[in-house]
């Protein structure tokens, strides 16, 4: 096994990984402008304001939910199968952790050899 990960070839599935992990952190995100909103509209009194904060809670609710849908059709999350989403969120611990132990930054970063052409001379 080839151990440099700087090398293209390495990467494969990296972006899918990648999405999911993105998509996670926006649905988490989203959760908390809901909540962040609801404790704001509780505690204003001005009616002009509440009206604002209202309108934004009903947007964030339907970007909560467009967030939800969308990673539940892709696979990427299973509120109602909880055997499921276990098994998703072990995977995504064992890959951070085996990201972790990846020696993304080796001493040689000399790429000579990769390439099918030598680089123009500057």
């Amino acid at each position: 096994m080839n151990n440099d990960y700087l090398d293209p070839i390495n990467s494969l599935h990296v972006p899918e990984l990648a999405d999911t992990t993105f998509a996670m952190d926006f649905l988490i995100r989203a959760k908390e402008g809901v909540r962040n909103l609801a404790v704001a509209l509780t505690e204003t009194a001005s009616p002009d304001a509440r009206a604002v904060l209202r309108n934004q809670l009903r947007q964030a609710i339907a970007l909560h939910q467009e967030i939800a849908e969308l990673m539940m059709k892709k696979k990427w999350f299973h509120p109602y199968e909880l055997s499921e989403q276990y098994q998703l969120d072990q995977l995504s611990a064992n890959n951070t952790v085996m990201i972790g132990k990846m020696n993304l930054f080796p001493e040689d970063t000399s790429r000579k050899g990769m390439f099918d052409r030598t680089p123009d001379e500057a």
